[in-house]
């Protein structure tokens, strides 16, 4: 079973950074495709970011994309999602998700994953 804890979420300017990390235990971290994923109040939880689980291939929403960087340490069982520029509408709780796989792909969708951290709140002020 793999246990997935969120971190670095907080208050932040509209304009300023975050970075978010997620720290995995109780499996092979190379095993595992991840992906970030948010949900803003009264809405559905939405896709962000993934990263496969070797050779660190990417993909974004639109949103995001220019603005936020999924990376990983495999050393370090660490998934990090750095954020920039971030606007009033980033705002959101902001799930870490992780999937075993031997596939070298990413997944988008929260359907793919077999388990999810217990989210960070981001709080971006106008």
């Amino acid at each position: 079973q793999v246990q997935l804890v969120e971190s670095g979420g907080g208050l932040v300017q509209a304009g300023g950074s975050l970075t978010l990390s997620c720290a995995a235990s109780g499996g092979t971290f190379s095993d595992l495709a991840m992906g970030w994923f948010r949900q803003a109040p009264g809405k559905d939880r939405e896709f962000v970011a993934a990263i496969s689980r070797i050779s660190s291939i990417t993909y974004y929403v639109d949103s995001v994309k220019g603005r936020f960087t999924i990376s990983r340490d495999n050393a370090k069982n660490t998934v990090y999602l750095s954020m920039s520029t971030l606007k009033p509408e980033d705002t959101a709780v902001y799930y870490c998700a992780a999937k075993r796989t031997i596939s070298t792909s990413f997944f988008r969708t929260s359907n793919a994953y077999d388990y999810w951290g217990q989210g960070t709140q981001v709080t971006v002020s106008s």
